[in-house]
């Protein structure tokens, strides 16, 4: 992270799931092996969460190509979409525009059983929004006053809230961005904000860690997963997701 204090580097935490760090190279049997491990541990989460009526909301943000869409995908190509629902709103309409800012997140939050995984959230804001100029500074401001008091009004209604950030490195990201260009499967992957994004790579830096600044407490700490690997990433994540929710292996 760029330019963080001590207390924000202690405080937003670097996920690394175990003995592999998050850099250490894996080969794709053993990868699909713990990934089976892991696959088997999130229908326990999905039984766990029907017969306690858990509700659940995971945050993902990050860099673009950091490799969230992945992650996701992992977790959730194994269980039961109607229990693991994802969440990615396209651009506001008109109208939602005039609402207030939480109110069409708010629609999709999660009822007893289930697990709501926002592939982006309300920190949109925060984010590219503020970076490409699509809110006013002031705005902005507000949004990371209150927003620790409503993540808090969530946790004490009894709902497990966790929030993952995915950093990649630039060079990471260009190969990737390049990799999309020229694979005639993944053009749909790149957009010009996406590529608008990378040139404002430092300004997202600066958004990134005065976000974490303002939103990381302790009852919705930020998680960093380290994404350069994929694989390890993938891991990583879903196995510190798994050790943040106190599920039990049901009859």
């Amino acid at each position: 992270m760029d330019k963080k204090t001590k207390k924000d580097k202690k405080q937003a935490q670097t996920v690394t799931g175990g003995p592999g760090g998050t850099t250490k190279k894996i080969k794709l049997k053993e990868y699909e092996q713990e990934m089976f491990k892991l696959h088997a541990e999130l229908v326990k989460l999905q039984f766990w969460a029907q017969e306690t009526g858990a509700r659940v909301i995971v945050i993902f943000e990050g860099r673009d190509a950091a490799g969230k869409g992945g992650v996701i995908k992992r977790i959730t190509e194994r269980v039961n979409p109607r229990i693991f629902r994802t969440v990615a709103l396209p651009a506001p309409t008109e109208r939602e525009k005039t609402q207030m800012y939480m109110q069409r997140y708010l629609a999709h939050y999660p009822a007893g059983g289930e697990i709501v995984i926002f592939d982006r959230s309300w920190y949109n804001r925060a984010g590219v929004e503020r970076v490409m100029g699509f809110t006013s500074e002031a705005k902005c401001k507000r949004f990371l006053e209150l927003v620790p008091t409503f993540e808090k009004y969530i946790v004490d209604a009894g709902i497990i809230l966790v929030k993952y950030w995915f950093e990649v490195g630039m060079e990471e990201q260009t190969r990737r961005f390049k990799q999309r260009i020229e694979d005639p499967r993944k053009p749909w992957k790149l957009s010009p904000m996406d590529l608008e994004a990378h040139r404002r790579w430092y300004d997202f830096s600066r958004a990134r860690d005065e976000m974490f600044a303002a939103t990381d407490s302790e009852h919705a700490p930020w998680h960093v997963v380290k994404s350069d690997n994929k694989r390890r990433a993938r891991l990583n994540c879903i196995s510190h997701l798994l050790s943040l929710i106190p599920y039990k292996d049901l009859p």
